[in-house]
């Protein structure tokens, strides 16, 4: 009775908005994974309809059982699993580099017959949870750059390996939330500007370098791929899939054709169901529905920046910040790159597209931040 007492009082103590707006959300996801999936799944992999509608559903599930397990520890204890994770993932992306096959250009996945693994989207979650926690734990020699920079150290070494891949998308995303969180931490403001500066201008002689050998130090595929304005004048070559994304928002207009009955499905896009599956929700369901999706990944956001804030502990607002970057990264890249703002980098969709690897990490990464607003409401109630 104890057992079920503690568990029902955990549950109790979940963010509820939170939630509601992410099941909401998930839910969402589902349905149009299989709306823009069965016609390729029929049409050029012979599978049923369902295909990937049921794999999906699959996913969730497993994440839904990731959630229980993961809600029962607090988040010290996922520092200090984080320690073996990590070294279990480096040593994934390595093993990957030497044996992986590659799938669509990139060396970035186990294949295990009807499902894959993606170690660099695991590395993401994993290193929000260490950084926060080695931080913790390194709380008095933080005015030392040998404890300060050792997490963005490991970072650039990480970051190499999926860049060699190639995966830059996934290596600028998780760049930017080593950076994000480094600036949150409470290393001494001397060591974070300097660091800063540096790296800028490392960033800057590396783009300098780019520019003068014409772009030679990129594949040709991602060289390519910088090359986004006016994508429709490139309809046959480069610009294919971004211009069929226009076609099916613009025909998708205010409220859209209706569910199901996207034309752009058919074999237009050919990742409808993963990377440019918002292009076929607006078809779908119009632009009113894509502008409701984009109020709600702003309420989820403000959730968790919230309880990040109300964390009585560094550990646990490093995390919920992580956590928010990951998930705004995401939808910030996927988005501007299917509008032709920035170049394509092949990044799923929050909640919306379809992948293994990254709904058990969204799943995950949210459960986190559940276990920090259960951990606030508890010590709340303590000082009450």
């Amino acid at each position: 009775m104890g057992k079920k007492r503690s568990k029902k009082k955990i549950l109790k103590y979940l963010d509820k908005p939170l939630l509601i707006v992410t099941i909401l959300l998930f839910v969402i996801g589902l349905i149009m994974v299989f709306s823009s999936s069965n016609v390729t799944a029929y049409m050029s992999h012979a599978v049923s309809p369902y295909n990937y509608f049921i794999k999906q559903a699959c996913f969730l599930l497993c994440g839904i059982f990731i959630f229980f397990v993961m809600i029962r520890f607090n988040t010290k204890a996922y520092g200090i699993f984080s320690w073996i994770l990590l070294i279990v993932i480096v040593a994934s992306l390595i093993i990957l580099l030497i044996y992986g096959k590659a799938t669509n250009h990139a060396v970035s996945w186990f294949d295990f017959g009807p499902f894959s693994f993606q170690p660099s989207e695991f590395v993401k979650v994993i290193f929000i949870v260490w950084m926060a926690r080695f931080y913790e734990m390194s709380d008095k020699k933080l005015n030392s750059y040998s404890s300060s920079l050792f997490p963005p150290f490991v970072a650039c070494g990480i970051a190499l390996l999926i860049m060699l891949q190639p995966d830059l998308g996934t290596a600028i995303i998780f760049t930017a939330i080593v950076a994000s969180l480094f600036i949150s931490s409470p290393v001494s403001k001397t060591i974070k500007s300097k660091t800063l500066f540096g790296c800028f201008g490392l960033i800057g002689v590396l783009a300098l370098v780019i520019t003068s050998t014409g772009n030679t130090v990129l594949l040709e595929r991602q060289a390519s791929r910088f090359d986004f304005k006016d994508p429709c004048s490139k309809l046959l070559t480069t610009g294919s899939q971004v211009c069929n994304g226009y076609i099916a928002i613009n025909n998708g207009g205010l409220i859209g054709v209706g569910l199901g009955n996207s034309t752009q499905k058919y074999l237009y896009l050919p990742e409808a169901y993963t990377d440019f599956i918002f292009a076929i929700i607006v078809e779908e369901m119009g632009s009113l529905f894509g502008v409701f999706i984009i109020l709600l990944y702003i309420f989820v956001l403000y959730r968790i920046l919230l309880i990040g804030r109300k964390s009585y502990t560094n550990r646990g607002a490093m995390m919920a910040y992580g956590v928010a970057i990951y998930i705004f990264c995401h939808i910030a890249v996927n988005l501007l790159g299917l509008f032709g703002l920035i170049p394509l980098t092949g990044v799923p969709l929050p909640f919306m597209s379809y992948g293994g690897s990254f709904t058990i990490c969204l799943i995950a990464a949210l459960t986190i931040v559940q276990r920090i607003a259960i951990e606030n409401k508890l010590l709340e109630e303590t000082k009450k």
